[in-house]
């Protein structure tokens, strides 16, 4: 009996006693998280940006026939370098001389009865002023005279008609270039505007790109673009934007952007692939690492470093450029900051830190 008692009291004090112990135990000592940093500072220089496009000519257009008919002849081919006034291709002129042959002969019957009337009306003339013909038919030459005069001018009219679309027949280039694309074959039948050759003016080539939205609005004013072959990044030239497209591509979402080259070199043809190259402006922007960037109420933010507390704070910045490896700031950092770059997922607001070291962001 006076051990059972000695166990329960032993039941009974023991669990005080633990609790005693432990509200003498100190509280466990929270180690400082260790965090790679970096301090930023100003990008010195501005950020150069690639994209791949082609060459393509100043001026591109097709040459069509102004009337239908059956195309019995085109005499040049893609590739082939055309000269101003060379014609093209040909349309069958069978209905076009006889419509001309028509013309002219009705031409010829109208001076026939001009000259008729003509001399009518001389007679008459002299009849009323001799007194041997009435006024009604002096007015009736008269009437008759004119009415010719308007026969023969339309009879004129309808030559001139007829020899124009004698001349459609022919397909000639307005000037010279090198043929790039052919829309029908020799033995067809074609409509009047539909494209038979496309033709790339001679006279200045542009570099062609498709630039994002974001690009074209950090774009600065009147840039000067470097262009180079992909192949042969030695061949190059330089060029100004010629030509914004005001529309995105419904697909791509990008903008046509030409580029006027000065003095291509030879060797950038029509449909080279070239790589162009742009700097844009600075402007005070501050870069990071990619690793920096985290998000706070889903806007970006990166934890910055009091080095005094040695604890972070998360802050908002505005993001004008990133990619996989870089972000560019312009706005919520200042120079000297010192940014955490490795470990932002497992921060919080006033944790304490352990600086690992980094470098500079400036460049």
């Amino acid at each position: 009996m006076s051990s059972l008692r000695r166990g329960a009291a032993l039941g009974v004090l023991l669990p005080g006693l633990l609790a005693a112990c432990d509200e003498a135990a100190p509280p466990p000592v929270v180690e400082p998280r260790p965090v790679r940093v970096t301090s930023v500072a100003p990008r010195s220089g501005g950020d150069v940006v690639s994209l791949t496009g082609t060459v393509e000519a100043e001026t591109q257009v097709s040459l069509a026939f102004r009337i239908d008919g059956r195309m019995v002849e085109r005499p040049v081919n893609v590739g082939d370098r055309i000269a101003a006034g060379q014609v093209v291709a040909r349309l069958d002129r069978t209905n076009e001389e006889n419509a001309l042959r028509a013309a002219r002969a009705e031409q010829a019957a109208a001076r026939a009865r001009l000259a008729e009337a003509r001399n009518n009306y001389q007679r008459q003339r002299e009849l009323l002023q001799t007194g041997f013909t009435t006024r009604v038919r002096y007015d009736e030459a008269t009437r008759m005279l004119r009415g010719a005069e308007s026969t023969l001018d339309a009879a004129q009219a309808q030559v001139n008609i007829a020899e124009t679309r004698l001349g459609y027949t022919d397909l000639v280039a307005d000037a010279g270039g090198v043929v790039t694309a052919r829309g029908a074959e020799p033995g067809e039948v074609v409509q009047p505007g539909r494209m038979i050759v496309q033709v790339a003016r001679e006279g200045g080539r542009d570099a062609v790109f498709d630039v994002p939205p974001a690009l074209k609005d950090q774009a600065p004013a009147d840039p000067v673009v470097e262009v180079a072959l992909t192949m042969d990044p030695a061949v190059r030239a330089e060029g100004r934007v010629r030509e914004v497209s005001p529309q995105a591509d419904p697909v791509t979402g990008t903008f046509r952007v030409r580029v006027g080259l000065a003095e291509p070199p030879a060797a950038m043809r029509l449909g080279s692939t070239v790589t162009g190259r742009m700097e844009l402006g600075g402007g005070g922007a501050i870069e990071i690492p990619a690793s920096a960037l985290t998000r706070a109420q889903q806007q970006p933010a990166v934890w910055v470093v009091d080095p005094a507390a040695q604890t972070v704070a998360l802050r908002p910045v505005e993001v004008l450029r990133f990619d996989p490896a870089r972000v560019v700031v312009g706005g919520g950092l200042e120079a000297g900051d010192i940014v955490v770059t490795a470990g932002v997922q497992a921060l919080r607001p006033g944790q304490r830190v352990r600086l690992l070291g980094g470098q500079s962001a400036a460049r």
